[in-house]
């Protein structure tokens, strides 16, 4: 495997790249252009401006997270057209640089959702919070509201351009069910693998997170079953998964070992995460050790071992531990902490130990 970091730039991220480098075993950061906005063409001289500077660090530029899927895409709208044109260019240009995969989703509005940015954990520690009964009894605008009130860092997916008018967002996927939502991913899919394939780029989506509907919209990317379905709507391996641990261990019916072992053509990128999961619904994030959460994260790092699996890991969310002030769930130390327990898995791994 190769290890990765999430990083959102160099005046956007209380995490320099000289933090990163540091991290033993961790070989390139993922990246974006955060400031351009979804549906905009990635300009080359830009993509090759941020390149230069992640590789005189001496980490690689090989993953990027995310270009975000434009509205009118997942919409089906006849203006999907002209944002696929823009997303093929991207692409070109992203592979002229040495990008190998890139992460995306296609997620209806919003990329994610958590009540509580800071909830306070047993050891003094916080961590994204989920809590199913706020979720069912607030508005989607209190919800939003909430997760903006951090002034500090722009966060992945709640851009508040987009979310200015989110009742009115909300209000057209009325008439786009889960079938719908399927049939614009094959749409979308069918458009831009052709030009993946020819620039040697491969799509990873990312699940559902939650992976379950919110809000009365749809969502398609939550189960076993999903990635079945999602691998088929175009046969190709440029077709793949960013199989994240956290957002499919947010259910208890999701084997992620297995899943790792059946999809492990398909599976360019790994997000390794953990979640406390309560009888209610509520998820709360851990550290990533497996005797914290809910997943078994030393059960998740053998069958990547097993499959002999070269692609690109990254610790996810992280809790905010030791009085850090950074982006929700992004901080250097906890997610550092990850990768320390990801690769000491993988060494007792390499001298033949297993659980």
């Amino acid at each position: 495997m190769e290890m990765t970091f999430r990083w959102y730039g160099r005046n956007n991220d209380s995490v320099s790249l000289e933090d990163i480098r540091q991290i033993p075993g961790t070989s390139g950061v993922v990246w974006a252009l955060q400031h351009l906005p979804a549906g905009e063409v990635w300009p080359l001289d830009q993509i090759m401006d941020e390149k230069k500077y992640i590789e005189s660090h001496g980490l690689n530029i090989d993953v990027v997270e995310s270009v975000n899927v434009y509205e009118d895409i997942k919409l089906g709208l006849p203006s999907r057209e002209q944002y696929i044109e823009n997303y093929k260019t991207t692409i070109k240009n992203l592979a002229q640089a040495g990008v190998k995969v890139i992460c995306y989703n296609f997620m209806p509005v919003f990329d994610w959702i958590r009540t509580n940015l800071h909830k306070p954990l047993d050891d003094g520690s916080t961590a994204l919070f989920y809590e199913n009964d706020e979720i069912k009894n607030a508005t989607p605008e209190q919800i939003v509201n909430r997760i903006l009130e951090n002034p500090s860092y722009t966060l992945p997916g709640w851009e508040p351009e987009r979310l200015a008018q989110i009742q009115e967002a909300i209000q057209q996927y009325e008439a786009v069910d889960t079938e719908q939502l399927w049939n614009n991913l094959q749409y979308f899919l069918e458009q831009i693998i052709p030009v993946c394939e020819q620039h040697d780029v491969s799509m990873a989506i990312h699940p559902d997170d939650p992976p379950w509907p919110v809000f009365g919209l749809p969502r398609i990317i939550s189960t076993a079953d999903d990635l079945e379905r999602l691998v088929n709507l175009v046969d190709s391996p440029h077709n793949g998964i960013t199989l994240c641990s956290g957002a499919f261990g947010a259910r208890s019916d999701n084997d992620i070992p297995e899943m790792i072992r059946t999809y492990k053509d398909r599976i360019h990128f790994a997000h390794i995460r953990n979640v406390k999961r309560f009888e209610n619904g509520d998820f709360i994030e851990s550290s990533h050790r497996s005797q914290d959460g809910s997943v078994d994260i030393v059960s998740i790092v053998e069958a990547y071992y097993e499959i002999g699996y070269k692609g690109y890991i990254r610790p996810d969310h992280g809790r905010h531990i030791w009085n850090e002030q950074c982006r929700p769930g992004y901080g250097l130390y906890d997610r550092a902490l990850g990768i320390m327990y990801m690769l000491g898995i993988w060494d007792k791994l390499d001298k033949g130990v297993t659980s």
